[in-house]
């Protein structure tokens, strides 16, 4: 039933979000699987309008954090504030402590401010002076960052990148759904997909998470993950190329979430078993923000996606 539901509450999102179909998978594969999602792309692609009609079909809530220079960590957790009638110090929660968090254009807050997301994101729980405040169990962050204008930026850290399950680029719409948008806007056509009936409960979502888990996954296809990420760490033992671009390849953390996420995308196509296709479909995805390329590399203007093309390539398909 579950199964059933997401599959209701993706091509809803899909009939309200024009052209970003990606960026609708994406986003429900890291709420099955319990990470956070980092989506780039210019403004005005729906990225926020994505994540807020999702929270709508969700039992849970929403808050948006727009991050600038001058944000505090205390403006992201909440802070501890006097109060003079019991003489005590009473902690206000910060917007972290939501279902859903929108880190909105997060690299343009400085680094002490992206790393107050950083325990949050990878240990659900936020540290207030001596005291720890637990999130919700159903906790994901989505942040979005603009790849165009990058003056007053502040670059995230490799540490903090590796905290996110997936990277997302969100390109523009095609022609035909450009027109879909104006009719849209204009009130000529209505996006007029009914809304799922039932909402994606926390227990449906939990369901999910124990269904993928327990996904069937041959030894062939786990043996295929942990080649793709080899390779990333050895590269001269499979292609010269490879070994001339790649500084340092993926961590542990990467084959988990490639395992995990291609377990989420066979699910959500309604297969029982997860295949190598899975794996690829996914594969720039969970790697795109965790490799480190050479100077040489850059120096030819090779980009991440070309590295795992090529990776693609020279990696048997067990």
């Amino acid at each position: 039933m579950s199964q059933a539901n997401f599959k209701d509450a993706q091509s809803y999102l899909s009939n309200q979000i024009l052209g970003q179909e990606q960026l609708v998978n994406r986003l429900l594969i890291c709420l099955i699987c319990g990470g956070h999602l980092l989506v780039e792309g210019a403004p005005g692609l729906a990225k926020t309008k994505a994540i807020k009609t999702l929270s709508d079909l969700l039992e849970g809530d929403f808050q948006r954090i727009q991050f600038t220079p001058d944000l505090l960590p205390s403006d992201i957790t909440g802070t501890e504030i006097y109060r003079s009638q019991t003489s005590t110090f009473e902690f206000q929660k910060g917007p972290i402590f939501h279902n859903l968090v929108l880190a909105d254009e997060i690299n343009r807050a400085p680094a002490k401010v992206q790393a107050a997301l950083l325990e949050a994101m990878a240990e659900k729980q936020v540290s207030v002076g001596s005291k720890t405040y637990p999130l919700d169990d159903l906790f994901m962050v989505m942040a979005t960052q603009n790849p165009i204008e990058q003056e007053g930026t502040y670059p995230l850290p490799e540490a903090q990148l590796d905290r996110f399950l997936l990277h997302c680029n969100v390109d523009y719409p095609n022609a035909e759904h450009e027109k879909q948008i104006l009719r849209l806007v204009r009130g000529e056509q209505t996006a007029d997909f009914p809304k799922p009936e039932t909402m994606l409960t926390k227990q449906a979502i939990f369901t999910a998470r124990k269904e993928i888990a327990e996904l069937h996954m041959s030894d062939a296809v786990e043996d295929y993950i942990v080649h793709l990420t080899m390779a990333t760490r050895t590269p001269d033992k499979y292609d010269s190329d490879l070994a001339h671009w790649i500084e340092f390849g993926v961590s542990p953390r990467a084959t988990i979430a490639l395992d995990q996420v291609s377990r989420a995308h066979a699910w959500l196509n309604g297969q029982d078993f997860v295949a190598p296709d899975n794996v690829m479909s996914v594969l720039h995805d969970v790697f795109r923000h965790r490799l480190l390329l050479t100077y040489g590399a850059q120096a030819e203007h090779i980009v991440t996606d070309m590295v795992i093309d090529r990776l693609l390539d020279v990696v048997p398909v067990a």
